[in-house]
């Protein structure tokens, strides 16, 4: 018999809802076409505005060169897409590496690439080569992060079992690749796991015979979670 009545998933869980990824804090990566210096700056950002800031950092750094191109996308759903050429021949800059981060699957992202002009001219096919190229290599660089919904559950115990239960509890989030964070500390412990909703009914398995059923877990409902890399 079960020891516990079995979790039901929140009623508005998306089913089958597919995110763009996004990136993990900042990758500087350059390339050198015909004497012509490429510096791509990728980084994470929560906003448009966050992303504003990143390219008046880098035009700041970079105050000497000729052009510092733009493209970003932010936004849950990658909704909001913006692109500049800062200078450079229209559709030869800001587009392309634009192009890049669609093509990608990717969203809270900023991509700045500045350039040195090396004195001898590309031609608008060479552009458009420099820049999606110093994109695309600054992305394989990077530390790609996915994105998908996970139901969070607390689980409340008392704070002479909460040190065995964690270290249950993060031994079963690292096969599951769930998320746990730190406890909550107060009159009890507070452990809040976000994981995959198949994964839902073997957590409750699991809290249910460490703990002999003395520790319910509660869904609060879910949230879009970060889902970092594999080793």
């Amino acid at each position: 018999m079960d020891p516990s009545p079995a979790l039901e998933l929140p009623a508005d869980l998306p089913v089958g809802l597919t995110l763009p990824s996004t990136v993990d804090g900042t990758t500087v990566h350059e390339i050198v076409v015909k004497r012509s210096r490429f510096i791509t700056r990728v980084a994470h950002v929560a906003s448009v505005e966050a992303a504003d800031e990143v390219v008046a950092a880098v035009r700041k750094e970079y105050w000497d060169a000729r052009h510092s191109c733009v493209a970003l996308v932010v936004g849950q759903r990658a909704d909001r897409q913006r692109s500049s050429d800062d200078g450079e021949p229209s559709g030869t800059a800001g587009v392309p590496m634009l192009e890049v981060l669609r093509q990608r699957g990717l969203t809270d992202v900023v991509a700045v690439v500045t350039r040195y002009f090396g004195g001898v001219l590309l031609g608008a096919g060479g552009l458009v080569r420099a820049y999606s190229t110093s994109v695309s290599e600054a992305l394989d660089r990077a530390v790609v992060v996915s994105r998908e919904p996970r139901v969070e559950v607390a689980v409340e115990t008392d704070h002479v079992s909460a040190g065995r239960l964690e270290n249950v509890v993060r031994e079963w989030c690292h096969v599951h690749r769930a998320i746990v964070d730190p406890p909550a500390y107060g009159a009890a412990v507070v452990l809040t796991v976000r994981l995959r909703p198949r994964d839902l009914r073997s957590f409750e398995q699991l809290v249910a015979a460490e703990t002999s059923g003395t520790a319910l877990p509660e869904v609060r409902g879910w949230h879009v979670t970060d889902i970092p890399a594999l080793p």
